[in-house]
């Protein structure tokens, strides 16, 4: 669906942040553990006992930015070490779940996607249930907040099971157990290289026999194989990241595309992919937003949604990942309000709903008078 905008004028760009936090998005691709406030982690952390690198909320958040742009997906793991170390009891994780929505209602998100994995939240003696019923407990309370300060936001979980490790299977029964108490997914997140879907097959097969939607981390780390992997194996109606898929996709000199058989597969099928800009960046899936496959991946017709990933790490947030894009890729306010209703139309949703969602950020973005910087599409 497009929508006229007006012609690129200088002034445009300094109503750019204003007009993107205005419109209402949809975030796909989010983690609960890489979305903390820094001083909530400086709080939690000392009453925990543990140790951080610096105690400065400040400092803190500056020091999560760059040791997770390292360049190193492994390396990136790593920073979730502290905001893991914080979210191991129930009054941890209802904070930073509560916060997580205020955070994103603020920014101007009205549906979001919280993925996190269970497992990681077992230190402090949680069950897997507990774990679910206190995220889902702190996600209502930030609900309940930002509508009573004028913020309509809709947020749900998405359960991932770590690909190293071997509760894929419990934890997609958990998510299943709570398909009906706001879990909308499945998800197999952590280092791809050596850790396929196929290591967690049965599970991929448990919640596509219970007509259960999944989505996959892939193309971020691995290549092709590991697209291919999560789309015939694990059967992935949407892929996080996908980033990779770029490397089956060449432009022509007559402004055609020539595409690979597996980039034919994803587009032809319409397989969303849930790109993360700034992340992929300092994973080095990427060398700079202003070369982002993403741009690339959309004009040749794919399936493209913006996310943010880790907000924590990546000092981020949706409007800013939106404005990067437009800033350094070309971008249009235009191509941001088609990004977002394709993550409106490819959320976890029903038909219904996921209509209503789309309305909802449609009847805004036409509004005459909206500042719209350009007219090029990406």
């Amino acid at each position: 669906m497009r929508h006229p905008v007006s012609p690129v004028v200088p002034a445009d760009l300094a109503d750019l942040d204003a007009a993107l936090v205005a419109l209402p998005t949809v975030l796909l691709h989010d983690h609960l553990d890489g979305g903390l406030r820094p001083a909530t982690i400086v709080d939690l952390a000392a009453a925990a006992g543990h140790t951080l690198p610096t105690t400065d909320p400040d400092a803190l958040g500056r020091w999560f930015v760059e040791a997770a742009g390292s360049g190193s997906l492994p390396r990136y793991l790593e920073t979730f070490v502290h905001t893991l170390a914080v979210m191991q009891t129930a009054d941890g994780l209802r904070r930073v779940a509560r916060e997580a929505v205020l955070d994103l209602a603020a920014d101007g998100v009205v549906y979001a996607e919280e993925r996190y994995a269970p497992e990681q939240h077992q230190v402090g003696g949680l069950t897997l249930q507990q774990v679910v019923d206190a995220v889902g407990a702190g996600l209502a309370e930030g609900e309940a907040q930002a509508r009573a300060d004028g913020h309509e936001i809709r947020v749900v979980q998405v359960l991932s099971a770590m690909r190293q490790a071997d509760r894929s299977g419990e934890i997609a029964a958990l998510a299943l157990a709570n398909r009906d108490a706001g879990v909308v997914g499945f998800d197999i997140a952590g280092p791809e290289q050596g850790f396929g879907p196929s290591r967690h097959a049965a599970a991929f097969r448990a919640v596509r026999d219970a007509s259960f939607p999944a989505t996959v981390h892939a193309g971020e780390d691995g290549g092709l194989d590991s697209v291919a992997e999560a789309l015939h194996v694990a059967g992935a109606v949407r892929l996080g990241h996908g980033v990779r898929l770029a490397d089956d996709v060449h432009a022509g000199p007559d402004g055609t595309w020539r595409l690979g058989v597996l980039a034919h597969w994803v587009r032809d099928r319409r397989v969303p992919l849930e790109v993360c800009p700034s992340s992929n960046v300092q994973t080095g899936a990427a060398s700079s937003v202003a070369d982002h496959p993403v741009t690339l991946l959309r004009r040749a017709g794919f399936e493209v949604t913006v996310n943010t990933d880790n907000r924590l790490q990546s000092g981020t947030s949706l409007s800013r990942e939106h404005g990067l894009l437009v800033r350094e890729a070309g971008w249009t306010f235009d191509d941001v309000v088609d990004v977002t209703l394709t993550a409106a139309r490819n959320a976890f949703l029903h038909d219904d709903e996921r209509r209503a969602l789309v309305d909802r950020i449609v009847r805004p973005a036409a509004t005459p008078g909206t500042a719209r910087p350009g007219r090029h599409r990406a």
